[in-house]
C-alpha cells in the first residue's frame, strides 16, 4: 500500500506539472496572440490601467489635428559693427611705431554690420492670418518669415508686440485656407495634467514633445507679470512661441523660457498662460498695450512681517508704500494694509497683483478687499492709466538688520548723499560683514518708523532700542529711492 500511495502521489505529480506546462503554453499563447492583435490593429489602443483610465496610448489625433497650425518663424536682423576687437592706445598714439604693425595685421578684422539669422515658432489664431508668439522672436527683426506646415512661405509684419509679457502679434495674408487653433482655458489646467509643445526646435520644424504640468504660477524673474506654466514637455531653443496643447487639442499655454545651464532642455520649461494671451489680444490687434495702475508699492509678507504685523495668514501683497494722489490712496487705502482681493479674485501671494491690475481696462472701478488691524474692508478704486515714469516702480524687497550708524539728517548729509529731504533720521555707515550688510541696508536709506512708531530724531530712535533685547524682531518703516518699504531685523544679531 506503502509502495502504491508513492507510485500515485508521483503520477499525481507528474500530471500537475503537465497541466502547469500546458497552462503556460496556452497562457504564452494566448498573450502572443493578444500582442500580435493590438500590434497590427488599425486602430490604436489606449495604454490604460486602473489607476490612470485616462491616460492617452498615443497624440497621434491631436498632433494631426495641430500640426498645420503651427508655423516656423525665421527673422532677419542687422547687427551694427562696433568697432576694431583689439583698439589701439599706444602710449604715442597716432605716432606710436607699433601702429603700423597693428594696422597691418588687425585692420582688416574690423567688424561690419552683418546679418544675424534666427528661427522660432508661432501658431495661428484666426483665419484672418494673425499669429501669436513670443516678442524675443521678433523684436528688432527686419524681415519675418513664416513658414506653414504644408511648405508655404509668407512674409509676415508685427501687428503689436508687448516685451512686459514677451508676447507678438504678427500677420501674413495666405493665398489659400488657414487652420486656426482653439484657445483653452489655463485657469482650468491642473499639476499633472498631459501637455504637448510642438514647436520648432533648433531648425527641426514641427517637433514634438509631451509631459505633465509640473507646476503652476510659476514666477522666475523675467518681469513684474511672471506667471507661467512649468512643464517638463521638452523645450529646446526654436521652439519660443510654439502652442502648448492639452489632451483636447487646446492651446493653454505659449512656450517662453526654459531653466538651463547647457541651453538645452533638462526638463524645466515655461510657458505663458493663454489667459493673459487672451486678454491682451484685443490691445495687441491694435498694436499698443496700455495698462491699469493702482499705485502701490507692495511687497512679500515675510514670517516675521507677519508675526509683527499680528496677521493670521502670509497670503496676500502687503502695501509698503501708497503714490500720494493715485488711486489706491485716494480710495482709502493705506501703507500697511495686505491686499487680499482685487476685482474678485484671489490675492494669494504679492506676484498675483501687478497682472491682475495691469490687465484691468482704464477707468473701471473694482473691488479690493484689505485686511487692515486684522479686519477686513472694502474699497473701490477707479482704475487710471499706467504711465511710462510708473512703470518703474516695482515690487519692494525686503530685507532687514541693525550693524548701522545712523544720525540725524542735515542739509550737509543731504546734499552728500543726494536727498531731498532735509529732515529726518538717515544711515550713514554700514559695517562690512554685519547683519546689515548681509541684508543690504543702504546708506542713505531714511529710517521713517520702528515698529510703527514715528521718530523724528536720534534721541527718540536710540531710546526706543534700548527698550529691546537680544533676539527680539524689530519692524522698520524705511524710504529709499522715492519709495518706502517694511524691514524686519532681529536685535542683536
Amino acid at each position: 500500500m506503502k509502495g502504491k500511495r508513492n507510485f500515485m502521489n508521483r503520477k499525481h505529480t507528474v500530471k500537475r506539472k503537465s497541466s502547469r506546462a500546458v497552462k503556460a503554453f496556452l497562457g504564452g499563447g494566448v498573450w502572443f496572440f493578444v500582442a500580435a492583435a493590438i500590434a497590427f490593429s488599425p486602430v490604436a489602443m489606449a495604454q490604460t490601467s486602473g489607476v490612470l483610465p485616462g491616460a492617452p496610448g498615443s497624440f497621434s489625433k491631436l498632433v494631426k489635428r495641430a500640426r498645420p497650425s503651427v508655423v516656423n518663424i525665421s527673422t532677419v536682423k542687422t547687427i551694427k559693427g562696433g568697432g576694431a576687437p583689439f583698439p589701439f592706445h599706444g602710449p604715442f598714439k597716432q605716432n606710436d611705431p607699433l601702429k603700423d604693425f597693428f594696422d597691418r595685421f588687425f585692420k582688416d578684422q574690423l567688424p561690419k554690420d552683418f546679418k544675424q539669422k534666427s528661427l522660432g515658432s508661432g501658431f495661428i489664431i484666426d483665419e484672418k492670418g494673425y499669429i501669436l508668439t513670443n516678442n524675443h522672436v521678433v523684436e528688432k527683426t527686419d524681415e519675418i518669415k513664416v513658414k506653414l506646415a504644408d511648405d508655404r512661405e509668407y512674409k509676415a509684419k508685427i501687428v503689436g508686440k508687448d516685451p512686459k509679457t514677451d508676447l507678438a502679434l504678427i500677420r501674413i495674408k495666405a493665398d489659400g485656407p488657414l487652420t486656426p487653433l482653439p484657445l483653452g482655458d489655463s485657469d482650468k489646467l491642473e499639476v499633472g495634467d498631459w501637455v504637448v509643445a510642438i514647436g520648432n526646435p533648433f531648425g527641426l520644424g514641427s517637433t514634438v514633445t509631451a509631459g505633465i504640468v509640473s507646476a503652476k504660477y510659476r514666477h522666475i524673474g523675467t518681469s513684474s507679470y511672471d506667471n507661467f506654466i512649468q512643464t517638463d514637455a521638452s523645450i529646446n531653443p526654436g521652439n519660443s512661441g510654439g502652442p502648448l496643447l492639452n489632451t483636447a487639442g487646446e492651446v493653454i499655454g505659449i512656450n517662453s523660457a526654459i531653466f538651463s545651464q547647457t541651453g538645452g532642455s533638462i526638463g524645466i520649461g515655461f510657458a505663458i498662460p493663454i489667459n493673459m494671451a487672451r486678454d491682451l489680444l484685443p490691445q495687441l490687434k491694435k498694436g499698443k498695450v496700455v495698462r491699469g495702475w493702482l499705485g502701490v508699492m507692495i511687497q512679500h509678507i515675510t514670517p516675521a512681517l507677519r508675526e509683527k504685523l499680528g496677521l493670521k495668514s502670509d497670503r496676500g501683497a502687503l502695501v509698503a508704500d501708497v503714490t500720494s494722489g493715485g488711486p489706491a490712496e485716494k480710495a482709502g487705502i493705506r501703507r500697511g494694509d495686505v491686499i487680499i482681493s482685487f476685482d474678485g479674485k484671489r490675492i494669494r501671494e504679492m506676484n498675483d497683483l501687478p497682472y491682475l491690475v495691469a490687465s484691468t481696462p482704464i477707468h473701471k472701478k473694482v473691488k479690493v478687499i484689505v485686511v487692515r488691524a486684522g479686519r477686513e474692508k472694502t474699497f473701490f478704486v477707479k482704475i487710471r492709466r499706467m504711465k511710462e515714469e510708473e512703470r518703474k516702480v516695482a515690487a519692494a524687497e525686503e530685507k532687514a538688520s541693525l550693524g548701522m550708524t545712523v544720525e540725524e539728517l542735515n542739509p550737509r548729509l543731504a546734499k552728500e548723499l543726494g536727498l531731498k529731504e532735509k529732515h529726518g533720521l538717515v544711515i550713514v555707515k554700514v559695517e562690512t560683514g554685519s547683519p546689515a550688510a548681509e541684508a543690504g541696508l543702504k546708506v542713505g536709506d531714511l529710517i521713517l518708523e520702528v515698529d510703527r512708531e514715528p521718530l523724528r530724531n536720534l534721541r527718540a530712535f536710540k531710546r526706543k532700542m534700548q527698550k529691546y533685547g537680544k533676539g527680539e524682531t524689530i519692524l522698520l518703516l524705511v524710504k529709499r529711492g522715492g519709495s518706502t518699504l517694511y524691514l524686519t531685523v532681529r536685535a542683536g544679531e
